[in-house]
């Protein structure tokens, strides 16, 4: 007879969302799974978020980092992503899409700002 662990032993990374209005959400999600992805499977509230569903046709999951944390992210954006964050509200110079942002262990902690409004690029 072979059993199969039901455990999951994958260690969760937390992340920190700050919303504009000072809210702080932090949630965790597995190394593997983008920034959108921990926020469907955490089923947060962030209104307008992810419409696309993480098909680089928006920009509503548009997030801000600090310069430290865009520098340690292990994939720069690609001309895609880049062409869909020309259309976001808030631009920074460290600004990334989150269903682009994949967990790894040392992303453990990360922090982003979430803007104040979404800008859905499929209808511009």
């Amino acid at each position: 007879m072979k059993y199969m662990s039901t455990v999951n032993n994958d260690k969760l990374i937390k992340v920190t969302f700050n919303k504009a209005n000072g809210d702080k959400i932090t949630a965790e999600g597995k190394k593997g799974d983008s920034l959108l992805d921990v926020i469907i499977n955490n089923n947060l509230d962030f209104d307008g978020y992810g419409a696309c569903e993480g098909t680089l046709t928006c920009s509503t999951c548009h997030v801000i980092l600090d310069s430290k944390d865009y520098d340690a992210l292990p994939d720069k954006p690609s001309d895609e992503e880049l062409d869909m964050l020309d259309l976001a509200y808030n631009l920074t110079d460290t600004s990334r899409l989150g269903c682009q942002i994949i967990l790894e262990e040392k992303l453990d902690g990360l922090e982003v700002q979430v803007p104040a409004t979404v800008n859905d690029a499929r209808y511009n």
